[in-house]
């Protein structure tokens, strides 16, 4: 198989994996702008959207259309925009990979099927079909076994690394001990990037090439630093970033994005920490722990 055609982005770094900001119901683009370039300013790499974090089992096809012209009108071709596509059923997945290619995104973020819990071979047959149908589209796997109750073996993406449009992994288990693997037999460019804040620095430490993120939503500036350290392999980025551990664990007391919305709201960049339900907005106790931190950072 032949390596990877150079991308005019590499996906490395620190990415936001951005929430959609709602307002009476609808997205708040007011707010969203403000984010967005609030983010850029502070050194953030790239965007997903549509993902996890932005409820996307709650947006239209319509309104995730309109958030990423949006969000593109803001952002140019400075960074890269990466939109989440992935879905239980295959067929789905192609159609909304095919939108993302059709909206320009730079690639789009697959995640392993949920709630069927296909096996390992399912998995590759899932991705491989995926990846024939939209050739033309840079796909980045998806693993977080947290959310889909199936995860991806290290053995599964080394043999999709050799798909030539399968660029590239979030890898949101938590499982440091699997950039070994993958940096010694994945295809050479493929982009091993983590999904779990809380490990992200030790990630990068042991080769991966960055973080899709929640925390570099409240920490932008500071986490792009760290990132930056780590990824030249200076240890010296784990013992600062244990600064921010508590706060990393505060985002995630609740579900995602139940903590990091209160956070921006805070912070005073989005108007409201309105979600949808079935999500709802953050206890009042978990509020008063995240305002303290907030504070104590200097955050607020």
């Amino acid at each position: 198989m032949k390596d990877q055609k150079a991308s005019k982005f590499d996906f490395k770094g620190v990415i936001t994996a951005l929430i959609t900001p709602f307002k009476n119901g609808k997205v708040d683009y007011r707010s969203l702008q403000r984010l967005v370039e609030h983010q850029i300013k502070n050194g953030i790499q790239g965007f997903v959207i549509n993902g996890t974090t932005a409820e996307s089992s709650t947006l239209s096809e319509l309104e995730v259309q309109k958030i990423f012209r949006f969000i593109k009108k803001i952002t140019g071709e400075r960074i890269p925009l990466i939109l989440g596509a992935g879905t239980n059923s295959t067929a789905s997945t192609i159609v909304k990979t095919k939108m993302a290619a059709a909206l320009r995104a730079d690639a789009a973020l697959i995640v392993t099927p949920y709630y069927n819990k296909p096996p390992q071979r399912g998995l590759v047959a899932h991705f491989e079909t995926v990846a024939r149908a939209a050739a033309k589209t840079k796909i980045i796997l998806y693993n977080v076994p947290g959310r889909t109750a199936v995860n991806m073996t290290a053995e599964t993406m080394i043999e999709l690394s050799r798909v030539k449009n399968i660029v590239g992994v979030k890898e949101a288990s938590g499982q440091v001990g699997v950039v070994p693997a993958l940096r010694a037999q994945a295809n050479k460019n493929f982009i091993i990037t983590s999904g779990d804040d809380l490990t992200c620095i030790d990630f990068m430490l042991a080769g991966g090439d960055g973080v899709i993120s929640v925390l570099s939503h409240v920490i932008p500036a500071e986490l792009t630093r760290l990132a930056s350290q780590a990824l030249k392999g200076d240890e010296s980025a784990h013992l600062e970033f244990e600064r921010y551990k508590e706060l990393t664990q505060l985002l995630f007391i609740e579900s995602n994005p139940i903590p990091v919305k209160m956070a921006l709201y805070l912070m005073g960049i989005i108007d409201s920490p309105e979600l949808r339900l079935p999500l709802i907005a953050l206890s009042s106790h978990h509020k008063i722990k995240l305002k303290n931190e907030l504070k104590r950072l200097n955050v607020l």
